[in-house]
């Protein structure tokens, strides 16, 4: 039995932490993702970067757009494009759901963390959003901030 701090299969990769701020996420998914030799390579190095990337539907396949990794320097020739688009692997049932979330309700398919499971395997937890305006995003810092303050309270106080 290993460890889940010590096991180096099962790390994080790359976190959207402002998906959280600028979306109320109402739903998640946990994908695979197909990726080339030298991503993986990057990517267990820790060069990867999902906070400017989405996810769409298209031709009845899910897809990750504008996500970045670095290219893989001893890779030589073999290498990867920085941006490319990657297809995501959920089942047909789960990539329809997603579409008639999109198309009809208007929301948004949003990375929120890319890790390695305890299998070594690459995985996306996307999450189905929808925007938050303004005075949304105003609840959210003040409810945090008072979440703060009241630890605090407890741990001088309590």
């Amino acid at each position: 039995m290993t460890n889940k701090k010590s096991d180096p299969n099962n790390k994080m990769i790359a976190d959207n932490r402002r998906a959280r701020y600028n979306y109320e996420i109402l739903d998640t998914i946990e994908c695979g993702i197909m990726l080339e030799g030298s991503e993986v390579k990057s990517m267990r190095v820790g060069q990867t970067n999902i906070a400017e990337s989405y996810a769409e539907v298209k031709d009845a396949e899910l897809w990750l757009v504008n996500s970045y990794v670095a290219p893989y320097e001893q890779a030589n020739i073999f290498t990867h494009l920085e941006r490319r688009r990657r297809k995501l692997l959920a089942s047909k049932r789960e990539i329809s759901r997603l579409w008639r979330a999109v198309g009809q309700k208007g929301m948004t398919l949003v990375p929120l963390k890319m890790y390695f499971n305890d299998k070594g395997r690459v995985k996306l937890l996307i999450g189905l959003g929808k925007g938050k305006n303004i005075s949304d995003k105003r609840q959210t810092e003040k409810k945090r901030d008072w979440d703060r303050q009241k630890s605090r309270l407890m741990r001088d106080h309590g």
